[in-house]
């Protein structure tokens, strides 16, 4: 009864409930993964003063990002340290339209523990299929029209491997029918008609080493498309057919906290780590191959917010809890916001302008200029934590909150 309720609403709702607002935010930092929004269909306002809650539903806990389709809005989340519950929403009134769930769940290292043990990876949603990464190392498949499971694959019976010692945290990408993601320790490519892995490659199965944090992105670098990808020690560009790493470089970190997605600026990468700094690599063909080059280093050092780059500059937050800007060309420091804020702030932008929304749910408007750090305004969007990743459609501003998810939308 209630699949067949839920296909009557979604039902109703592909007749009548076709938003006005057709941005969409369908996988890990958005349209183009990078944070960036280039949709010029809405003009952000110059503050934060009209942003009003629209709905709010209360969830388990989770630290992944919404997934915003034309119609839907889709969640995970961990349940009673237990199972691993993925939940669709009508985009519009924030009415619950279907729920799948499995077990999932585990510890995490006691020094890691007080960010909590549940469900980390985005998923991402192509073609009709919602593809979640549970923290147990498991990809399930999901209808996103029914809530349906199409496929799953546990890396774990699967690899031989073990499971991940801070769970599945590695978002996957999917481009031309094709799944990639960091999981059963090794980077792997899987069908996504049916699950079947087509290829494995820079496989790493110690329990630390092979616990991959970062998320990977597809680009072209050096001439040639490639996945981009960053395990815990090095960061490297990998043949999208084959699996062949075309190049590889070691990232200094400690216990390999290479967190960030890597952020394309040309032919180079700019990436930063907790213990290590922040670098950029630029990379080449040759008539041998492709080769990778250590352009510039300096101190400052990230932490798990994917940074922004806009006109030249790139726009961090860091491990001492600063904002932090640096040239894109030369690796100087232009500067560093003089108070601390929160461990993490996720970073969206649209313009000269970002939104940051801080682990203490507090949203910042920032002006991007390599002159200052200059707040524009502040709101105070949540009472919870905030780790999930902000997602932004037009008009509209959802905010994973801890044990919930809130739609916003700036007034007109």
């Amino acid at each position: 009864m209630k699949t067949l309720f839920a296909l009557f609403c979604l039902g109703i709702l592909s007749l009548s409930s076709i938003l006005a607002n057709s941005s969409t935010w369908e996988q890990w930092r958005g349209p183009n993964r990078n944070g960036i929004i280039e949709d010029q269909s809405f003009d952000w306002p110059t503050n934060l003063e009209t942003i009003e809650k629209v709905w709010n539903k209360s969830l388990g806990e989770g630290y992944s990002s919404p997934i915003i389709t034309e119609n839907f809005v889709f969640t995970v989340e961990t349940k009673d340290k237990t199972y691993e519950i993925a939940r669709a929403f009508d985009r519009k009134t924030g009415k619950q339209l279907w729920e799948k769930s499995w077990e999932g769940s585990m510890k995490v290292p006691f020094f890691a523990r007080k960010n909590g043990s549940w469900i980390r990876s985005t998923p991402v949603y192509d073609k009709g299929t919602l593809y979640v990464c549970g923290i147990r190392d498991v990809l399930v498949a999901i209808d996103g029209q029914t809530g349906k499971e199409k496929w799953r694959v546990d890396f774990v019976k699967t690899e031989k491997s073990t499971v991940p010692t801070f769970g599945f945290v590695s978002s996957p990408v999917v481009l031309d029918d094709y799944l990639y993601v960091q999981a059963g320790a090794q980077v792997v490519k899987i069908d996504c008609s049916n699950g079947k892995k087509v290829w494995g490659s820079m496989k790493d199965d110690r329990a630390m080493s092979g616990s991959a944090f970062s998320s990977p992105i597809i680009s072209e670098v050096g001439g040639k498309d490639q996945l981009l990808t960053q395990t815990r020690e090095e960061i490297a560009g990998l043949d999208l057919d084959s699996g062949k790493v075309l190049w590889r470089y070691k990232v200094k970190a400690f216990r390999g906290m290479n967190i960030l997605t890597p952020t394309v600026i040309g032919d180079s990468l700019f990436t930063s780590s907790y213990g290590g700094g922040s670098f950029m690599f630029t990379v080449s063909t040759n008539p041998k191959g492709m080769e990778v080059a250590k352009t510039w280093t300096n101190k400052t050092e990230g932490y798990m917010s994917s940074p922004i780059s806009h006109k030249g500059f790139v726009y961090m937050h860091g491990r001492d809890k600063r904002f932090h800007c640096f040239e894109a060309k030369s690796g100087k420091l232009m500067w560093s916001s003089e108070d601390k804020h929160t461990e993490y702030a996720s970073m969206v932008a649209k313009g000269d302008t970002s939104l940051a929304l801080k682990a203490d749910g507090e949203l910042l408007m920032i002006s991007l200029t390599p002159k200052e750090f200059k707040i524009i305004d502040t709101k105070k969007v949540s009472d919870q934590s905030t780790w999930a990743h902000l997602a932004l459609c037009g008009d509209e501003v959802f905010v994973r909150e801890l044990k919930g998810i809130s739609k916003f939308k700036w007034a007109k």
